[in-house]
């Protein structure tokens, strides 16, 4: 191969950057991404820039991004697949090459008249209307949700987070641990209101409930999870489907195309997590270069959230036997293990609260 073209200039299309260098190819590599910014990292997003503490967070300084030799096509966004080696762009222009990275990540589904928050443009926008408000409504109680709820408390203002489950990140920690952490937002000053949709936001500021209920706010906030950005590849060569589809090994239906990050399907699971991102481009790259699928990639699914000065972890997935290893939920400080229906002593996740070294210690023995 003698080029090869990424197409998402974040976290993961950086580290497929990165990777390709480490694995000896020195050829072309160019990267288009449809913001105007080099690689920062988004988890701060929601929290220390919220507050005011950081700006954006470069994932690699310049002398690093100089030394990866990539070309940035930066604030242009892919169009179309033409075919398995050419890329059309949204300034008219194509790129071609031989060897082709998907890495362009979800976007934030959206409610009208609500804030999203994914990108350094979003934050500087959300950080903005926060700073001139004071009653702010979040809408939904997952991970972003519950940081930006988080955030606008430590920032004194008035906060209500409103979740359609019966309690906050069910889907991903179960029903018990899901409850524990939206004991988080009360703890803290903040209303939850579970178990109820959202019909609508008004204009001028407030929640519309299901039940006819009003929540009152100035700047409301959508945190409803994101959908696979893959709409510039519809009709094209590369199978899509709640994501790009590929094997393990990140690998498409085309050899010489592989996704990476929020955006990959693989072998049936997308995995929207930081460390996911980093993980899988080092599998995919190579098998890129290889021609075909020689490694694969196991999903750990590690996560880490902050909330209200509490750091949740979980890795692994959630069952209904769920046992706390050490500390105590109304304490807020605990461990706890998720394990096989099948096999009572197999521990398949865990999930720790301001409980980091045991959570790592016991993260060794995940099967």
């Amino acid at each position: 191969m003698k080029t090869i073209a990424i197409i998402g200039a974040s976290l993961a299309g950086l580290r497929s950057a990165q990777a390709l260098r480490q694995q000896g190819f020195d050829g072309r590599i160019v990267v288009v991404g449809d913001e105007v910014h080099l690689p920062y990292d988004r988890p701060p997003l929601s929290k220390d820039f919220l507050l005011g503490k950081v700006e954006a967070v470069p994932l690699a300084d310049q002398e690093d991004l100089d030394a990866l030799g990539t070309e940035w096509r930066l604030g242009v966004r892919a169009t179309g697949l033409l075919s398995g080696r050419e890329i059309s762009l949204s300034d008219d222009t194509t790129v071609e090459a031989d060897g082709i990275v998907i890495a362009t990540g979800g976007l934030p589904r959206t409610i009208p008249g609500t804030h999203v928050l994914r990108t350094l443009d979003d934050a500087i926008k959300l950080r903005e209307a926060i700073g001139g408000a004071q009653h702010i409504g979040v809408i939904g109680a997952g991970f972003i949700g519950a940081e930006i709820a988080s955030s606008a408390r430590a920032l004194g203002k008035d906060v209500t987070v409103v979740e359609a489950l019966p309690a906050p990140l069910t889907r991903v920690l179960g029903p018990e641990m899901g409850a524990a952490c939206g004991h988080l937002h009360g703890d803290h000053g903040s209303t939850l209101i579970t178990g109820i949709n959202v019909d609508s936001v008004n204009v001028d500021g407030g929640i519309n409930l299901a039940d006819g209920r009003v929540v009152g706010a100035d700047v409301v906030v959508a945190g409803i999870g994101a959908r696979p950005a893959t709409d510039w590849l519809t009709g094209g060569p590369v199978n899509i489907g709640n994501g790009v589809l590929c094997d393990a090994g990140g690998v498409t239906n085309l050899r010489n195309v592989v996704a990476v990050g929020d955006v990959a399907n693989c072998a049936g699971h997308r995995a929207e997590h930081w460390t996911s991102a980093t993980e899988q481009a080092q599998v995919a790259t190579r098998n890129l270069l290889a021609g075909e699928t020689v490694a694969t990639h196991t999903h750990g699914g590690y996560v880490w959230s902050d909330q209200y000065g509490v750091r949740i972890q979980f890795i692994g997935r959630a069952t209904e036997d769920v046992r706390v290893e050490d500390g105590s939920i109304e304490d807020r400080k605990f461990v706890a293990t998720y394990r096989d229906g099948a096999d009572p002593d197999a521990v398949v996740g865990i999930v720790a609260m301001s409980n980091a070294r045991l959570f790592t210690r016991l993260r060794r023995s995940l099967r």
